[in-house]
């Protein structure tokens, strides 16, 4: 394990030059102190889980010091927003500290979220809140640990900088990982401002750092982008098996990568509602819930857009056309095994469908209606979870498919059933309400529920004794919490 001075950095985005980034130092935050550390993502950077209660933790990850070797960069990129084209957007209030490789060869951005004004805040003041930055901290860890391709969290400092939003707040940064920060939209940038020795620089950056293996294929850069189009169905697919609604799939709020990040106005489901908005500011419902799939590929699309000069058209939409395929193979396998089945027949989509519509028009808890299927054997699972219905009839004829399904499906005990549905269908997810149960706790200097919630939500699918309020149904008031795009 290493110490906080011991960590080895080697800064290749910064050494693409300032046409890609700004210089830019933090701004510290007025008495910096520790909020939440993730020992897991301190783990990625070899480092000792007790330097987090050390002061020059607080200082370094709150602005007020910087390794040597750091070299803080703000981004630029632009990107469609809400479905319109945005010329320069770019990290208005984050910055690059650099690139630290760990002792396995790994590369992890240390960006700090919060950091104050950059040439790119757009009338912004660059900081974000304490609020918005646990949420974020919860959320990169806890889909992590779900198994769904996330950036990481390594830790939350809170201050007494006072910042203004709707009201005045207390000012924070959360430090994020993630092997790149570069998004659709640096390429739509340097495509639309017609720079194409930058977006040729940018394309060989991103194909020799993270899709070497591309290079060994006829055309590089339409097996990167066929890479990229399979993490991304990959990625949505297991948001929409888990109840995860992103609320903010601008192309800027898109990896290159295939990973979530850019946490705003996030949620989990709880009922199951298709339909669901989890952006006050969406009016339209345009990242409503079933809407995240569709516009995954109108964000594919606006890359192969940008990625023209490079690729010909009929190869990218032919690439284009594997996304819903891919998309609906990793779906149905995901919630085949939510259902606890281990082979595949041409019927189980429309088991799935079915259920999710009855479920829909029952509001039946979406997380927990899988982890009870899977605690008894399935005729009993299905008679006691039969009350949470209203339309009973539909909900019989459901049971009597799938427990003939089950049946069908192999010979195991039920011991074996239990372990392997219990081992993808969590007992515990983040929910708004635990998150604003945290939030109002550290709001008063209080952070003990955030750990306590941090911890719970890194064994999800593990039983943990005495944390039975965190699997509870959430009351009333906690499913209709609004959130928006203010941090």
């Amino acid at each position: 394990m290493k110490a906080l001075d011991e960590l080895t950095f080697d800064n290749r985005f910064a050494r693409l030059g300032d046409a890609f980034s700004t210089h830019v130092l933090p701004e510290p935050l007025d008495a910096p102190r520790l909020v939440v550390a993730s020992d897991a993502a301190m783990a990625l950077l070899d480092l000792d889980p007790a330097v987090a209660e050390t002061p020059v933790f607080a200082e370094l990850f709150g602005g007020h010091k910087l390794w040597a070797e750091a070299e803080p960069r703000a981004m630029v990129y632009s990107g469609h927003q809400f479905g319109g084209y945005t010329p320069q957007l770019g990290d208005g209030r984050g910055l690059l500290l650099g690139e630290v490789y760990n002792q396995a060869g790994e590369h992890w951005d240390l960006h700090l979220k919060g950091a104050g004004m950059t040439p790119y805040s757009r009338m912004g003041d660059g900081r974000a809140v304490l609020r918005s930055s646990i949420r974020e901290f919860l959320a990169s860890e806890a889909l992590h640990a779900l198994g769904i391709p996330s950036s990481r969290a390594l830790c939350v400092i809170g201050s007494d900088t006072p910042v203004w939003r709707e009201k005045q707040e207390r000012g924070a940064m959360v430090l994020r990982l993630a092997h790149s920060h570069i998004r659709f939209g640096h390429f739509e940038y340097f495509y639309y401002t017609k720079k194409p020795e930058q977006q040729a620089q940018l394309a060989e950056h991103v194909l020799n750092l993270h899709y070497p293996e591309c290079r060994e294929q006829p055309e590089p850069y339409l097996a990167m982008f066929r890479e990229i189009v399979e993490r991304n169905a990959e990625m949505i697919a297991k948001w929409q098996a888990y109840g995860f609604c992103h609320g903010v799939m601008n192309t800027d709020n898109m990896s290159i990568l295939g990973i979530t990040f850019d946490f705003g106005p996030f949620a989990f489901l709880d009922d199951f509602d298709a339909h669901f908005i989890c952006n006050h500011s969406d009016h339209e419902g345009r990242y409503s819930f079933s809407n995240q799939v569709p516009i995954g590929q109108w964000n594919l699309s606006a890359l192969a857009q940008a990625l023209t000069p490079f690729i010909s058209v009929d190869a990218l939409k032919e690439a284009l056309g594997l996304y819903l395929p891919l998309y609906q193979a990793h779906y149905l396998d995901l919630m085949r095994r939510r259902l606890g089945l281990t082979t595949a027949e041409d019927d189980d989509q429309a088991l799935v469908e079915r259920l999710l519509k009855l479920m829909q028009n029952s509001g039946v808890d979406y997380t927990l209606f899988f982890r009870r299927l899977g605690d008894e054997p399935a005729a009993l699972a299905v008679t006691r979870l039969r009350d949470d219905f209203v339309d009973l009839a539909g909900f019989d004829a459901w049971a009597e498919r799938y427990t003939a399904r089950v049946a069908r499906d192999g010979e195991y005990t039920e011991e074996q059933r239990r372990a392997r549905m219990h081992a993808v269908n969590p007992l515990y997810i983040l929910r708004n309400y635990l998150a604003q149960n945290a939030i109002t706790a550290a709001e008063s200097g209080d952070y003990s529920e955030v750990r306590r919630l941090h911890e719970v939500l890194s064994k999800p699918f593990e039983e943990q004794a005495g944390m039975e309020q965190y699997a509870q149904r959430p009351p009333d008031w906690g499913k209709h919490l609004e959130i928006s795009c203010s941090s």
